[in-house]
């Protein structure tokens, strides 16, 4: 049988030695996690990468994850209901049994309506999970979210086109489907008869699974629905600027207005550094620019900090950005069908905020993690304490210290980001790529670990020099002559007077 543990998304997530993995065993009186359930085991697993969630197996199966509100939610057994697996659980089975995309989908609606399904939460925000999965040949938008009675699951898996990317943003999206079409759709058979008895959907209506079982955007207005909206800017800057175009900036309602589609052909391959621009993005150059106006302060940041101190805070929101300053971590899977799997599979890792952070290569053939990406550390979680190998506070220190100058120091980190992304760690995968056509027991892992301390040990260097380069509104820096020079940075003029300077102290008067 396997355990199934809860899953607090914290640390430590899970204290316990079956699992056969050091980092998840008791240290310093830590107490033994007990299993709030069990299943049949297989009589073989995969090897795979995962955080809370499963991330990548030796297969080149490969999970991004992105809560959404849902109509129903349920509570784990762990907290006095009936349902037993959570999406971390979920995401992490079918990673163990998997070995394409199209048989994670049906693994884990099956366990989701066999054993329940519950969100993190039972609020408007945390009952429903969507994943994104994919192979090295095909790609599924995955859905689902616990049933009526809170015992078993809904669920909808639709298949993403080979010329489309599909957008997911703390919200459902797979709008029409069609379980007879069973090459693009997998899900509950009975999905239309719940929906059905719960006064959802009605025979005759359109099968839509967003307007059906979505709860909509949370938060507030363009929340996901603005981010959709900036992916897709991105990889079809052309059908973004039709004028029929099927992604407006704007729209009425997300969910039962329907303004975007499930997918849509992008007008190029996506490269890796394609990807990684709509991770960063808080839709600079547009209208909806975070990083202009006065609220992006005189430094240009586009990071919005959440609430409002006192007594008399108003009322309103923050615009969302893609990238976001309180992120634990993101990442980009990558499958290659024409390259052995231990490489072919790469995750793309970085730790922190996606504007801040470097993208580190990471085959899912290698034997280990490194050390600087791991959430334990000599006993103490990553939030613990600010330790020079860590991934995450290299990272952290970097974007904040680019609060500064923001607009001033954003060319120079970027050109970083691009030296390490775009050249090095390029250079690096190419190097294992074909290493690994040449001898079937290539081991990637030696050279991964390596260029993940370089990476990170170039992080702490550029927090390092930004500090210096940056402190105190001035710019300072060494010349080629060996001399020491400081200039001041000043404020935009823009900025200047909105914030009325003119009308501070005036001059002295002329003697």
């Amino acid at each position: 049988m396997r355990a199934i543990y809860p899953n607090p998304e914290n640390y430590p997530r899970v204290v316990t030695t079956d699992r056969g993995v050091p980092q998840y065993y008791p240290i310093q009186g830590q107490n033994v996690s007990q299993p709030v359930g069990h299943i049949p085991q297989v009589s073989h697993t995969y090897a795979y990468f995962e955080e809370t969630y499963g991330v990548i197996n030796e297969h080149q199966v490969g999970i991004g994850e992105s809560t959404c509100s849902a109509v129903y939610s349920a509570d784990g057994v762990q907290d006095g209901g009936e349902a037993l697996l959570s999406i971390d659980e979920l995401s992490r089975i079918a990673l163990e049994r998997a070995s394409t995309a199209r048989e994670a989908c049906q693994i884990m609606g099956d366990l989701g309506e066999t054993y329940g399904f519950h969100g993190q939460s039972d609020s408007f925000e945390g009952g429903g999970e969507s994943l994104m999965v994919v192979d090295p040949n095909e790609g599924f938008v995955f859905h689902i979210l616990a049933d009526a009675t809170g015992t078993s699951a809904i669920w909808v898996a639709a298949r993403v086109p080979d010329d489309s990317m599909a957008v997911v943003a703390n919200m459902y999206t797979v709008r029409e489907v069609d379980l007879d079409d069973t090459v693009n759709f997998l899900g509950t058979q009975t999905m239309w008869e719940l929906a059905e008895q719960g006064g959802l959907w009605k025979p005759g209506d359109p099968k839509d699974f967003t307007k059906t079982f979505s709860d909509g955007e949370y938060a507030h207005k363009y929340y996901s629905g603005r981010r959709m909206w900036g992916a897709w800017r991105l990889a079809s800057p052309a059908a973004a600027a039709a004028d029929d175009t099927p992604i407006p900036a704007e729209y009425g309602n997300l969910k039962d207005d329907a303004p975007y589609p499930f997918s849509l052909p992008v007008e190029k391959r996506l490269a890796v550094e394609d990807v990684a621009e709509i991770m960063r993005s808080w839709y600079a150059g547009t209208a909806y620019d975070l990083s202009a106006g006065l609220a992006g302060g005189f430094m240009a940041s586009p990071d919005r900090y959440a609430g409002c101190t006192g007594d008399n805070c108003p009322p309103g929101n923050w615009e969302r950005a893609i990238g976001l300053y309180r992120t634990s971590d993101s990442y980009i899977v990558q499958a290659r069908s024409w390259l052995p799997d231990r490489v072919g599979g790469t995750v793309w890792f970085g730790p922190h905020a996606a504007h801040g952070t470097v993208y580190v290569p990471l085959a899912c053939g290698m034997s280990a993690a490194p050390a600087e990406y791991s959430d334990s550390w000599q006993g103490t979680s990553v939030q613990d304490a600010r330790r020079s190998n860590s991934g995450f506070w290299a990272s952290r220190s970097v974007l904040n210290i680019a609060q500064i100058q923001f607009a001033t120091i954003l060319p120079v980190l970027q050109q970083q980001q691009r030296a390490w992304e775009s050249g090095r760690g390029r250079a690096l995968q190419a190097s294992l790529d074909a290493q690994a056509l040449r001898d079937e027991d290539f081991d990637p892992t030696d050279a991964s670990l390596a260029f993940a301390t370089e990476a990170v040990s170039a992080w702490w260097d550029l927090a390092d020099d930004l500090i210096f380069g940056f402190s105190d509104g001035y710019w300072n820096r060494w010349t080629a002559g060996g001399v020491f020079e400081s200039s001041s940075i000043g404020y935009p003029d823009q900025w200047m007077a909105q914030v009325g300077y003119q009308n501070g102290p005036p001059p002295t008067a002329a003697p």
